[in-house]
């Protein structure tokens, strides 16, 4: 299985500790490190530092040389297709072509209140995805003077220079849609994505989401192996079950969670998340590959505990 880190640096981390994480994964032998994109901050306290996601990303771009590099997700509501379909290619020459991109509607309502973000209903948001995967896939591949013509968004005559890398394999910068699988979503990911991704959901609602998604692949004639399936999911690991509990009550603690609290919140994510020793990692690791995942994402909310990107990077070998 294919393992990747996934980050949340809107926890208040300069743009040296979000360098210091992905040196740390790509050094532990990762594929890809991907960071959020969100302008405020959360889970935990409130009103500390965030980093625009594609900026540092640049930056990250020159100071790595083997890991993917990759934005999961970003909302259609903080940049038009045009500037993130010239962003995305930007960054990606800068990496050599390691650049992925994931693609949602957005949800934060708190954060695009706090920078004059525009928020419509959920239909809305999905009708303005759905422009933006075909734009930002069309000025990627189709030729020059390609236009297109919608409700949000109308493209004439475009000259997108340069393109994205080219590299083996490929069509564009990996583009990744994610969801549970309902209708839309689904019919969204099979006719723009190379990949569709669950977060935070227990093996068997991954496998659902996973089936619906080649019944929509199917649908329009694609052949649903064509199309990589991945899932992020909460990870907390350490080499003993004393030290387990530590990081458990270390995130506790960051999450502001009391002593009641804290255990339900606790039990009700265990199903969805990989928490325990390696052994047990990689019995639940076995577990989603079982489901299909042929790509894990590790989401890391204790992104400071360099030693744990170290220690999920060595259940690699396993998995």
């Amino acid at each position: 299985m294919r393992i990747a880190l996934m980050t949340e640096p809107q926890q208040g981390l300069t743009y040296e500790e979000i360098l210091a994480l992905a040196r740390t994964a790509e050094d532990a032998g990762f594929e890809t490190f991907f960071r959020s994109d969100h302008y405020t901050s959360f889970p935990g306290e409130a009103g500390l530092p965030t980093t625009d996601a594609w900026t540092t990303l640049a930056g990250i771009a020159r100071e790595t040389r083997r890991i993917g590099l990759g934005v999961l997700v970003s909302p259609v509501t903080f940049r038009s297709p045009g500037l993130l379909a010239k962003i995305v290619t930007t960054v990606d020459e800068m990496s050599g072509g390691r650049v992925e991109v994931g693609l949602g509607a957005g949800w934060n309502e708190r954060e695009h209140a706090e920078y004059g973000f525009p928020f419509p209903e959920v239909p809305s948001r999905f009708d303005m995805l759905e422009e933006q995967l075909e734009i930002v896939h069309g000025l990627w591949t189709e030729p020059a003077g390609w236009s297109f013509e919608g409700r949000y968004w109308q493209i004439r005559g475009a000259r997108l220079a340069p393109r994205p890398v080219e590299r083996p394999g490929r069509r564009h910068p990996n583009l990744i849609v994610g969801g549970e699988g309902k209708p839309r979503t689904a019919r969204l990911a099979a006719r723009w994505a190379d990949e569709f991704n669950v977060s935070s959901a227990d093996p068997d609602a991954i496998r659902a989401g996973f089936e619906r998604v080649s019944r929509a692949c199917e649908a329009i004639g694609r052949d649903p192996g064509s199309m990589v399936r991945s899932a992020m999911v909460g990870a907390v690991v350490a080499p003993t079950e004393r030290e387990v509990d530590e990081r458990v009550r270390s995130l506790l603690r960051m999450l502001g969670r009391d002593a009641d609290g804290a255990q339900a919140w606790l039990a009700e994510r265990r199903p969805r998340w990989i928490i325990g020793t390696p052994d047990q990692a990689r019995e639940q690791i076995g577990r989603y590959a079982a489901a299909g995942v042929e790509r894990l994402m590790f989401q890391d909310l204790l992104p400071r505990d360099l030693a744990m990107v170290r220690e999920l990077g060595a259940l690699l070998a396993g998995a």
